[in-house]
Parts: C-alpha cells; sequence; structure tokens
C-alpha cells in the first residue's frame, strides 16, 4: 500500500461536456485535473462559475494551462496565459494548480492549496534533468512534475532516477515517461514514491500519450496496492500495448493475494534493457514474458533454456532467480493442451499447419511429438522450406489450397487478426468443409473470419483464446510455484475482448 493519488486529466471543447466528465470521474479519482486549455474563452468562464457554486466534491481539482509546446492544446499571447491564472475566480474555484516551469507568475498572490511546476520534453531523451529540479527547489511551488517523452523503454530510467533525488531532497516529484515505452513509470511510480499519477477517464480520452485509464489503473493493475517491495513481472515486446497478458497475470496475482504486478514493457533494443535496464531501473523483476520481436534474440542473454524452447528455437517465457535468467516456451504446450482436450488423441492424425513464423514452429514441434501427420502450407517458399526440412515434414502451396483431406487445420498465420487483417482467412468454407476440427490461433477477434467459415458448414472449432490462456497458465506456474486460476484468468481476457 501507498499514499500516491491516482489523477484522472479530463479535456473537453464545451463546458457541458466537461463538467459531465468531472461528475464521471469524481468516482475514480483522487485528484481532477481540468485542462483548460481545451475549452474556447467563454467556455472557461462557464467551468470556472459552475465550479465556483457546485464544488461539494472531496476530490481535489486540479487547474492547468498547458501551451502547445509544453503539451498543450491552443496557442495563447504569453499576456494572455498569465492572465488566464489572475483570473479572479480561478484559485476559488480550483484546489490545486499547475504551472509551466517557465511561466513567470506570483505564485504568492494566488491561493491555491497546492502548486505543481511542470516540465514537459517532446524530443530527444535530455541529460539535464537535475538542473532543472534544482531550480524548482528555489521556487515556492510543492510539487515537481517532469514528463519526458520515452521512445524505448532504456529512455525511460533518467526521469526514473529523480525519484531518487527528490527522496534525497524531501521533495515530492511526480515523474513520467511519457509514451508506450514509459507507460510502466505510470503504474509503479506510486510504489516508488512519486505523489501522483495521472490517468484518462477513458480509452480513447488521453490527455497525454501513455496514459492508462483510471479503471484500469484501479482494477487491473492495483497501483494504489504495491509498494517497493512488489515484485514485478511484465511482457516485453513491440509493440505491447495489443497484449491482454497484463490482464491474465495481474488476474492471477489478485486471485492468490501476491504482493506482484505484471507489466507492459515496450522494448525495442533488447541488449540495452538486458544490460541497463533491469540493472538501472532499481525494480524486483523476478520474470517477463518475451514476444516479437525477441523470441529468439533474447536466447543469447540466457543462462538456461529447456528442452522445449531449444527444439523449438524461441523463448516466450523468462524466469529470473539469484541474477540468472532461464527460458522456456509455454507456446507449444499452451497450443497443444487445448487441441487434445476437443480432439484426443493426435497419433497419426493429419494436421495442416498454415504459416512459418514463430507459432507455426511451436505447433510443428509439439506436434510431431505427439505423432501426428504434419503438412505445412506457407506462402513464403524459400523461409516455409528451412522449417519443413527442419522438422522432416511436408511443404505445400498455402494460396487456394483444399485442405479437405485433413483431419485438423491450424491457422498459426496472422490473417483474421483484428486490425487492417481482420476481414481475411486462410480458408473458406468450402476448402474446409470436411475438416474435422479448425483451430485459429488469433486470439483477437473473439470469433476471426476463419471459426465463422468453419461453423457455416458445422466444423467444429478452436479459437486462440484457448492457447493464450493456456500459454499463460504454465507461465504463472513457472514464475510462482502455484496453480494458475485458469477459471479468472479465461473470464478478464473475454471481458477484454467483449
Amino acid at each position: 500500500m501507498n499514499n500516491g493519488k491516482i489523477c484522472i486529466s479530463i479535456c473537453a471543447e464545451t463546458a457541458v461536456e466537461l463538467i459531465e466528465q468531472i461528475k464521471r470521474a469524481e468516482d475514480l479519482a483522487d485528484v481532477i485535473e481540468i485542462r483548460f486549455d481545451c475549452l474556447e474563452s467563454v467556455e472557461i468562464e462557464k467551468v470556472l462559475f459552475w465550479l465556483n457554486a457546485n464544488k461539494k466534491s472531496e476530490k481535489f481539482i486540479l487547474a492547468t494551462f498547458r501551451q502547445p509546446e509544453q503539451g498543450g492544446k491552443k496557442k495563447l499571447l504569453s499576456n494572455h496565459h498569465i492572465d488566464f491564472w489572475l483570473n479572479k475566480t480561478i484559485d476559488k474555484s480550483a484546489d490545486w494548480a499547475d504551472f509551466e516551469f517557465d511561466l513567470y507568475i506570483d505564485e504568492f498572490h494566488l491561493n491555491f492549496q497546492k502548486t505543481i511546476r511542470s516540465f514537459h520534453y517532446f524530443k530527444n531523451i535530455p541529460e539535464f534533468l537535475n538542473p532543472f529540479f534544482e531550480k524548482f527547489i528555489l521556487l515556492q511551488a510543492d510539487i515537481f512534475k517532469a514528463a519526458i517523452q520515452a521512445n524505448d523503454i532504456s529512455d525511460s530510467i533518467v526521469v526514473w532516477k529523480l525519484l531518487e533525488h527528490a527522496k534525497s531532497e524531501n521533495k515530492q516529484i511526480i515523474p513520467i515517461a511519457m509514451g508506450e515505452a514509459g507507460k510502466w513509470t505510470r503504474i509503479l511510480g506510486l510504489a516508488h514514491g512519486a505523489f501522483m499519477t495521472y490517468a484518462s477517464l477513458d480509452a480513447g480520452k488521453e490527455t497525454a500519450s501513455g496514459q492508462i485509464s483510471a479503471q484500469d489503473l484501479i482494477e487491473t493493475y492495483r497501483v494504489k496496492e504495491l509498494d517497493e517491495q512488489t515484485e514485478i513481472y511484465g511482457i516485453i515486446g513491440n509493440p505491447v500495448a495489443q497484449s491482454l497478458s497484463p490482464f491474465m497475470h495481474n488476474a492471477a496475482f489478485k486471485f492468490h493475494n501476491l504482493n506482484a504486478a505484471y507489466i507492459p514493457f515496450k522494448v525495442e533494443n533488447l541488449d540495452e534493457f538486458i544490460g541497463e535496464f533491469l540493472k538501472e531501473s532499481g525494480l524486483d523483476i523476478k520474470g517477463f514474458s518475451v514476444t516479437i520481436p525477441h523470441k529468439q534474440a533474447i536466447i543469447k542473454h540466457l543462462d538456461f533454456i529447456d528442452e522445449t524452447a531449444r527444439a523449438v528455437g524461441a523463448v516466450n517465457t523468462v524466469k529470473i532467480e539469484n541474477g540468472k535468467l532461464y527460458g522456456y516456451n509455454t507456446d507449444a504446450d499452451g497450443f497443444i493442451a487445448p487441441l487434445q482436450n476437443s480432439y484426443g488423441d493426435l497419433k497419426n492424425a493429419k494436421v495442416a499447419v498454415l504459416g512459418n513464423g514463430g507459432a507455426a514452429r511451436a505447433c510443428i514441434y509439439t506436434l510431431k511429438k505427439v505423432g501426428a501427420a504434419i503438412v505445412i502450407f506457407a506462402r513464403n517458399a524459400e523461409k516455409a522450406k528451412i522449417l519443413a526440412d527442419e522438422f522432416g515434414v511436408e511443404l505445400r502451396e498455402l494460396n487456394n489450397a483444399d485442405f479437405n483431406d485433413f483431419e485438423i487445420v491450424v491457422n498459426a498465420t496472422a490473417l483474421g487478426m483484428k486490425g487492417f487483417l481482420e476481414n481475411e482467412t486462410p480458408a473458406v468454407a468450402e476448402q474446409i468443409r470436411r475438416v474435422k476440427l479448425v483451430y485459429d490461433l488469433v486470439y483477437n477477434p473473439f470469433e476471426t473470419r476463419f471459426l465463422k467459415e468453419a461453423k457455416s458448414v458445422f466444423v467444429p472449432t478452436i479459437g486462440g483464446m484457448a492457447m493464450l490462456v493456456a500459454q499463460a497458465v504454465k507461465q504463472f506456474e513457472i514464475w510462482t510455484g502455484k496453480d494458475a486460476p485458469m477459471k479468472e484468468m479465461s473470464a478478464t481476457v473475454l471481458k477484454r475482448l467483449g
């Protein structure tokens, strides 16, 4: 448990919309930041009037007017910007105020309970944050906020290190690494002494890059329950924003009442993550999932690799113990368990595996182990031939193939995945009419076009969520030694997929 606060930042063009958001935010926030730079002048006056007349909430109201170069929505002349703060009703309507670091204003004439001096930087990672902090100490503000754009996870270390500096000076600080690579600072900041973390009211209503919804911060990440002893797990890859793993694993930690959190870590430079971030972040990182594009590259950094990972040539799970990194592959077990549960004995079963990437490798390896008869179907013949030769299986062309002489068809391609491939399918109904089972590894959307094609001709199906949960169950058991709560993990995925 920590003493940090969750601030919901709200932005709207009209007073009516903004006031409605204030009312909704009261149920989740400790502090509500009103971004006055989102409003036209006449709308600002309406909001101030409403706040002055209706502020009965116990939530703190934080007034912010950000210039564009500091992430604001509209440009004002310098004197107009100051005029906003000199409005006679502003300090009667809001409890706290956020002043940009370079804004000259006499704070003595304003009657706010707390003032924040904020510094935003959107270019290359600066090496000069400490001088800004030293200057802040000389100001009359209560809290220093540093928000720096991070393009890779190692970029976020410079702002995170300000926490140590602030503790040594007994000062309050809000360190934020903006962007997908900095999300971890928003989640773990409170646990390590940050005064506050910023959240959006809803997904899609973010006022800054990398913000997480308040509901997810509270319910998924349990940010106010974390502390410096919290064990950290996560997923490394690029991208990781779409990953459902944080929702599954955090649900499992909550079920077992563990002081642990699972965090999305956007990692472009794997060498820097292993060589710098793991050492310099100061986090108690116990393990992580590995996704695209690092499943093969991670192997050179490991002290141990299990038999399955070695055979597949890919690692999706790392456990850290006594400073050593242990690599595993749970994709293979995650794939085969739902298939055996649905189909039964796979010995000599004729299986078509569509694709030739990392997922296909895991499928082929485990299908070979149980004695299935496998044929690979792929569009990239050169790459697929290497895979087929390695495992000693037949290779055929994917385009316009007929699968009706197979018992099982497995889609290990990205066709059907949410986004620009969503309406694609590796096969239509006529190509799979006599198949006994169709298995699609794509899990978002929950029901792909491929699965719909199969159901239209009454072919039984398995969706990708089954493998997703099964491999995560194995990961959880590797990391914690505890039985994974599959029911709770499945439920949270279903909720996220709608």
